[in-house]
Protein backbone atom coordinates (compact mmCIF):
# COMPACT_ATOMS: atom_id res chain seq x y z
CA UNK A 1 0.00 0.00 0.00
CA UNK A 2 1.47 3.33 -1.03
CA UNK A 3 0.49 6.82 -0.03
CA UNK A 4 0.76 9.22 2.84
CA UNK A 5 1.66 7.69 6.17
CA UNK A 6 0.05 8.75 9.44
CA UNK A 7 1.32 7.47 12.75
CA UNK A 8 -0.50 7.30 16.09
CA UNK A 9 1.12 6.87 19.47
CA UNK A 10 -0.93 5.82 22.48
CA UNK A 11 0.23 4.89 25.97
CA UNK A 12 -1.58 2.14 27.87
CA UNK A 13 -0.72 1.84 31.57
CA UNK A 14 -2.17 -0.96 33.68
CA UNK A 15 -3.38 0.40 37.04
CA UNK A 16 -5.09 -2.76 38.33
CA UNK A 17 -2.32 -4.28 40.46
CA UNK A 18 -4.01 -4.90 43.81
CA UNK A 19 -0.76 -5.73 45.56
CA UNK A 20 -0.27 -9.29 44.37
CA UNK A 21 0.02 -8.76 40.62
CA UNK A 22 -1.44 -11.49 38.47
CA UNK A 23 -1.04 -14.24 41.05
CA UNK A 24 -4.55 -15.44 40.14
CA UNK A 25 -7.30 -14.65 37.66
CA UNK A 26 -9.46 -13.00 40.33
CA UNK A 27 -6.66 -11.16 42.14
CA UNK A 28 -5.95 -8.37 39.69
CA UNK A 29 -7.98 -5.49 38.34
CA UNK A 30 -8.48 -4.87 34.65
CA UNK A 31 -8.22 -1.08 35.10
CA UNK A 32 -5.84 0.83 32.87
CA UNK A 33 -5.39 4.31 31.46
CA UNK A 34 -5.12 5.20 27.79
CA UNK A 35 -3.33 8.41 27.03
CA UNK A 36 -1.56 10.42 24.41
CA UNK A 37 0.48 13.59 24.70
CA UNK A 38 -2.31 15.85 23.47
CA UNK A 39 -5.62 14.47 24.74
CA UNK A 40 -7.32 13.73 28.07
CA UNK A 41 -6.72 10.31 29.58
CA UNK A 42 -9.40 7.69 28.96
CA UNK A 43 -10.05 5.32 31.86
CA UNK A 44 -10.18 1.78 30.49
CA UNK A 45 -11.04 -1.68 31.75
CA UNK A 46 -12.29 -5.00 30.45
CA UNK A 47 -15.90 -5.66 29.57
CA UNK A 48 -17.79 -6.38 32.82
CA UNK A 49 -18.36 -9.93 31.50
CA UNK A 50 -14.59 -10.38 31.87
CA UNK A 51 -14.29 -8.91 35.39
CA UNK A 52 -14.02 -5.33 34.16
CA UNK A 53 -15.21 -2.08 35.69
CA UNK A 54 -18.47 -0.96 34.00
CA UNK A 55 -17.64 2.68 34.83
CA UNK A 56 -14.64 2.58 32.47
CA UNK A 57 -14.44 2.23 28.68
CA UNK A 58 -13.59 -1.24 27.39
CA UNK A 59 -11.81 -2.09 24.11
CA UNK A 60 -14.98 -3.38 22.50
CA UNK A 61 -16.84 -0.12 23.19
CA UNK A 62 -13.87 1.83 21.86
CA UNK A 63 -13.95 -0.24 18.65
CA UNK A 64 -17.62 0.59 18.09
CA UNK A 65 -17.00 4.24 19.02
CA UNK A 66 -14.11 4.49 16.54
CA UNK A 67 -16.32 3.21 13.72
CA UNK A 68 -19.09 5.63 14.66
CA UNK A 69 -16.73 8.60 14.91
CA UNK A 70 -15.03 7.83 11.61
CA UNK A 71 -18.37 7.47 9.84
CA UNK A 72 -19.63 10.76 11.28
CA UNK A 73 -16.52 12.74 10.39
CA UNK A 74 -16.45 11.45 6.81
CA UNK A 75 -20.21 11.93 6.48
CA UNK A 76 -19.96 15.57 7.53
CA UNK A 77 -17.14 16.13 5.05
CA UNK A 78 -18.90 14.43 2.15
CA UNK A 79 -22.23 16.11 2.97
CA UNK A 80 -20.59 19.54 2.90
CA UNK A 81 -18.94 18.72 -0.44
CA UNK A 82 -22.32 17.57 -1.82
CA UNK A 83 -24.12 20.74 -0.71
CA UNK A 84 -26.04 19.08 2.13
CA UNK A 85 -26.13 21.32 5.21
CA UNK A 86 -26.13 19.16 8.34
CA UNK A 87 -27.27 20.90 11.53
CA UNK A 88 -27.30 17.89 13.90
CA UNK A 89 -25.85 14.36 13.95
CA UNK A 90 -26.26 11.61 16.56
CA UNK A 91 -25.55 7.93 16.37
CA UNK A 92 -26.66 4.99 18.51
CA UNK A 93 -24.08 2.45 17.36
CA UNK A 94 -24.38 -1.24 18.26
CA UNK A 95 -21.67 -3.90 18.06
CA UNK A 96 -22.03 -7.67 18.29
CA UNK A 97 -19.08 -9.76 19.42
CA UNK A 98 -19.20 -13.56 19.40
CA UNK A 99 -17.11 -15.54 21.84
CA UNK A 100 -16.11 -19.09 20.99
CA UNK A 101 -15.90 -22.07 23.37
CA UNK A 102 -12.16 -21.54 23.85
CA UNK A 103 -12.65 -18.00 25.16
CA UNK A 104 -11.53 -16.17 22.03
CA UNK A 105 -13.85 -14.24 19.83
CA UNK A 106 -14.36 -11.51 17.30
CA UNK A 107 -16.84 -8.91 16.23
CA UNK A 108 -19.58 -10.31 14.03
CA UNK A 109 -20.93 -6.89 13.00
CA UNK A 110 -21.46 -3.28 13.94
CA UNK A 111 -24.59 -1.33 13.06
CA UNK A 112 -24.45 2.44 12.92
CA UNK A 113 -27.75 4.27 13.33
CA UNK A 114 -27.02 7.91 12.50
CA UNK A 115 -29.83 10.41 12.99
CA UNK A 116 -29.02 13.39 10.81
CA UNK A 117 -30.84 16.70 10.63
CA UNK A 118 -30.42 18.77 7.48
CA UNK A 119 -31.69 22.19 6.46
CA UNK A 120 -34.94 22.56 4.52
CA UNK A 121 -33.08 23.55 1.37
CA UNK A 122 -30.87 20.41 1.44
CA UNK A 123 -31.80 17.34 -0.60
CA UNK A 124 -32.69 14.35 1.64
CA UNK A 125 -31.99 11.88 -1.19
CA UNK A 126 -28.46 13.23 -1.51
CA UNK A 127 -28.10 13.12 2.28
CA UNK A 128 -28.98 9.38 2.20
CA UNK A 129 -26.65 8.68 -0.73
CA UNK A 130 -23.72 10.28 1.09
CA UNK A 131 -23.99 7.60 3.81
CA UNK A 132 -23.37 4.94 1.17
CA UNK A 133 -20.15 6.70 0.10
CA UNK A 134 -18.61 6.77 3.58
CA UNK A 135 -17.47 3.09 3.75
CA UNK A 136 -15.30 3.69 0.68
CA UNK A 137 -13.22 6.28 2.54
CA UNK A 138 -13.59 5.73 6.31
CA UNK A 139 -10.18 4.54 7.51
CA UNK A 140 -11.57 2.52 10.40
CA UNK A 141 -14.35 0.79 8.43
CA UNK A 142 -11.85 -0.12 5.73
CA UNK A 143 -9.61 -1.69 8.38
CA UNK A 144 -12.03 -4.12 9.99
CA UNK A 145 -12.87 -7.63 8.78
CA UNK A 146 -16.53 -7.68 9.81
CA UNK A 147 -19.56 -5.99 8.24
CA UNK A 148 -20.49 -2.46 9.27
CA UNK A 149 -24.16 -1.82 8.58
CA UNK A 150 -25.82 1.60 8.31
CA UNK A 151 -29.37 2.53 9.22
CA UNK A 152 -29.47 6.30 8.72
CA UNK A 153 -32.49 8.44 9.46
CA UNK A 154 -32.60 11.85 7.80
CA UNK A 155 -34.77 14.61 9.25
CA UNK A 156 -35.36 17.83 7.37
CA UNK A 157 -35.71 20.99 9.43
CA UNK A 158 -38.90 22.90 8.92
CA UNK A 159 -38.32 26.02 6.87
CA UNK A 160 -38.64 29.28 8.75
CA UNK A 161 -42.02 30.96 8.41
CA UNK A 162 -42.06 33.91 6.05
CA UNK A 163 -42.87 37.29 7.49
Amino acid sequence: MRGRTHEYDVEVVWTGNRGVGTSGYTTYGREHDLSTASAPTIPGSADPAFRGDPARWNPEQLQVAALSQCHMLWYLHLAAAAGVVVTAYEDSAHGVMVQDAGGGGQFASVTLRPRVTITADSDPDVAHRVHAQVPEVCFIARSVSFPVHHEPVITVEESAPRA
